[in-house]
């Protein structure tokens, strides 16, 4: 299995980002996403999550109404449009996939199976 992901990079304020997540070797429509951040001395935190069929994503309180993920169950793969980015947004970024077909996307970490390598997104102020 190999989840790879990319876009991320260094752009100011407010600005946007959009990463991408390809997923092999898994039946992926199988699987709740999730995307996760981690920060300089910080814990990975859960960012937002989707389930199997593309139709229930969920945020967390800080990102909600600035980032959108969705997913191409055709393409196997897994995006996130980060918009009105903020610098405290600045961390690698996971994604992740858990093989659940809940209707409400897996919210803890030890819930994911597999995960990707990361990007980093650097937000300047």
């Amino acid at each position: 299995v190999q989840l790879v992901e990319s876009g991320g990079g260094l752009v100011q304020a407010g600005d946007s980002l959009r990463l991408s997540c390809a997923a092999s070797g898994l039946p992926f429509s199988l699987y709740a996403m999730g995307w996760f951040r981690q920060a300089r001395g910080k814990e990975r935190e859960f960012v937002t999550g989707i389930d199997w069929s593309g139709a229930m994503p969920f945020y967390v309180g800080s990102v909600k109404g600035r980032f959108t993920i969705t997913r191409d169950n055709t393409k196997n793969t897994l995006s996130l449009q980060m918009n009105s980015l903020k610098p405290e947004d600045t961390a690698v970024y996971f994604c992740a996939a858990a093989y659940d077909q809940r209707s409400d996307p897996p919210r803890v970490a030890t819930e994911y199976d597999y995960w990707g390598q990361g990007t980093q997104v650097t937000v300047s102020s």
